[in-house]
């Protein structure tokens, strides 16, 4: 069994017991959040589709921690002009374990 879910804006294909990153969420470390946005599920072969999202339908996670993802370097030159600007980012995320989906 099987779903796609949408949150942060990205879609992600999820199964029980799958662990992974999404946009950073406001909720403490060990707290169950529930995520409702739910557009795909499969189980053993019956499909359902939502248009955009399913009713009643809602994948249960478990907040595994919070942290930051790796360094991206942002390098802008502009030419003939003996300028440049050199700038880091770091984007937030939160660490999800899928624990049940209701359907």
């Amino acid at each position: 069994m099987f779903a796609i879910i949408e949150t942060g804006g990205k879609q992600y294909r999820v199964e029980e017991g799958f662990h992974f990153q999404v946009e950073k969420l406001d909720a403490a470390e060990g707290a169950e959040v529930t995520l409702d946005k739910v557009l795909f599920v499969d189980k053993n072969g019956e499909v359902q589709v939502g248009q955009p999202y399913l009713t009643g339908a809602s994948v249960t996670c478990e907040v595994l921690g919070q942290g930051r993802g790796k360094k991206i370097i942002i390098f802008k030159k502009w030419r003939r002009n003996d300028s440049f600007k050199k700038q880091g980012h770091r984007q937030d995320y939160t660490l999800l374990k899928v624990k049940a989906i209701s359907a």
